[in-house]
């Protein structure tokens, strides 16, 4: 596979795991930008015998959020109004506010995971890996996988009970 095919495959999914991390879209665009242009430069040693490519590259991915994590500010999370920083084609202006409503709203319950629920949430329902693809990413046990995916949902659920 060229390295475009590669892009135009997981340049979606890539961007939506960092979403989960990231809450403003101009960071998170820098963040994917950064992810691809590493990719590139290391696309030529990519080895397929080692594991899919899917994994590879979020590997790449969970390095660059980390790394994003370990720089930024500790003196507090950013605003979740910013995070309805999106471009809407909506033309009704009641369902766009309540769309960016429930976005909020989901992004405030994710927030409230811990770091690793995050990650494993962000990697199963933005790239679309299953627990077994998980599992070898990020070095724990697909049972463990699972166990915190099921936690990590009910979480959210008692969080956005009554909100959405």
């Amino acid at each position: 596979m060229e390295f475009t095919e590669l892009y135009d495959r997981y340049f979606a999914k890539v961007y939506n795991y960092v979403r989960y991390h990231v809450r403003l879209a101009a960071e998170a665009d820098d963040i994917t930008g950064r992810i691809f242009e590493a990719a590139l430069g290391g696309y030529d040693k990519f080895d397929p015998s080692r594991g899919p490519e899917q994994a590879w590259l979020f590997g790449i991915a969970r390095n660059a959020v980390a790394d994003w994590g370990r720089g930024r500010s500790r003196r507090g999370e950013v605003a979740l109004d910013a995070a309805a920083e999106r471009e809407g084609t909506d033309p009704r202006p009641e369902a766009a506010f309540e769309l960016r409503e429930r976005e909020a709203r989901l992004l405030e319950a994710v927030a409230g995971l811990d770091e690793r629920a995050r990650d494993i949430i962000a990697l199963k329902f933005s790239s679309g890996m299953n627990n077994r693809e998980i599992a070898k990413l990020t070095g724990l046990g697909e049972s463990n996988i699972g166990i915190i995916i099921y936690r990590a949902v009910k979480k959210m659920q008692a969080s956005l009970e009554g909100k959405l």
